[in-house]
């Protein structure tokens, strides 16, 4: 995304996110750490804990998954304006988005915008 749109997008992650990417394929985690080096961390509060925990007992993201919901719980409560993803099971489906976005909103939280890197990014007419 950054490399695609240089300037338009700053980007952030959590803790979560940076352990995730050290997983793996040590010569792919070590690529993925140098990718993320320097981007802004968001803070994982207790109110993001507690919106992660609501979201599992409304519904929205199933008790498996509980690590996903905290992703999502931290991007709401940094009012993170887009979520980009490519977890197409418990984040990025249309199901999936609806029910996120009805207990962010019944919490009091605006829910970002839902969305792979591919959806992310706009076709100028140019390109089309």
């Amino acid at each position: 995304m950054v490399a695609d749109r240089p300037g338009e997008f700053h980007l952030a992650a959590s803790a979560l996110v940076i352990r995730e990417a050290g997983q793996g394929d040590p010569t792919a985690a070590r690529a993925r750490l140098m990718a993320l080096d320097g981007v802004t961390l968001l803070d994982a509060t207790a109110e993001a804990e507690q919106l992660a925990r609501e979201l599992i007992a409304l519904g929205a993201v199933s008790p498996g998954a509980a690590v996903d919901a905290a992703h999502i719980a931290i991007a709401v409560t940094n009012r993170v304006q887009y979520l980009v993803t490519w977890n197409f099971r418990h984040i990025a489906n249309a199901a999936m988005r609806s029910r996120i976005e009805r207990v962010c909103r019944s919490t009091g939280y605006e829910p970002p915008v839902i969305c792979t890197r591919h959806e992310l990014m706009e076709v100028s007419h140019g390109d089309q």
